[in-house]
């Protein structure tokens, strides 16, 4: 009787699932069990990421399209903006060339035709008479008549102590650009 009791006894400790799973076919059972559980966890895993991915990919869709519009503004301003600055720097350059005509370098002086100007301090009177040649220019200078060609220089004496020039740069058909100054001679 004592053998009953503790046969009964140790059935009862054992559970089945461990009884099923220890026998023969059990272990492969537990295999496929685990088999199952790991390609479920992979699967389940890669749709979750899958899902994440779908999400952080939505989002930066939704953002480029928000800033693609900013972007072709920003790239139109910015096209205006280059039109601009070549229009304006096309006018400076414009304006610049007219006020260097306008005033030339210091004792540098266009004179048109039948002109007269008083130059170098106010010591001389310089005019073209009549329009220049090919070859040559008429020039009056404080009342006396010079012929000069590009590269001359006249000299003038107003006293001992002054001393003037006056040089021919070049010339055309409408204009003579001369310089004119004076300087005071040091007694020795």
């Amino acid at each position: 009787m004592t053998e009953r009791m503790e046969s009964g006894r140790s059935d009862q400790k054992i559970p089945r699932l461990y009884v099923l799973l220890t026998a023969r076919g059990g272990q492969f059972l537990l295999v496929l069990a685990v088999v199952v559980l790991m390609v479920g966890g992979a699967i389940g895993g890669y749709m979750f990421g899958l899902n994440l991915t779908y999400h952080d990919l939505a989002a930066a869709r939704e953002q480029i399209q928000q800033l693609q519009p900013e972007s072709q503004r920003l790239k139109k301003v910015i096209v205006d903006q280059n039109a601009k600055l070549v229009d304006l720097q096309a006018e400076l350059t414009s304006v610049q060339a007219a006020l260097h005509t306008i005033t030339p370098s210091e004792n540098t002086y266009n004179i048109s035709p039948n002109q007269s100007l008083i130059v170098a301090g106010g010591h001389l009177t310089i005019g073209l008479i009549g329009s220049p040649t090919n070859e040559s220019v008429n020039i009056n200078v404080n009342g006396k008549q010079k012929l000069a060609a590009t590269g001359d220089v006249i000299h003038i004496a107003l006293d001992p102590s002054t001393t003037c020039q006056v040089g021919v740069q070049s010339f055309d058909m409408f204009k003579a650009v001369l310089t004119a100054s004076c300087a005071t001679v040091k007694p020795q």
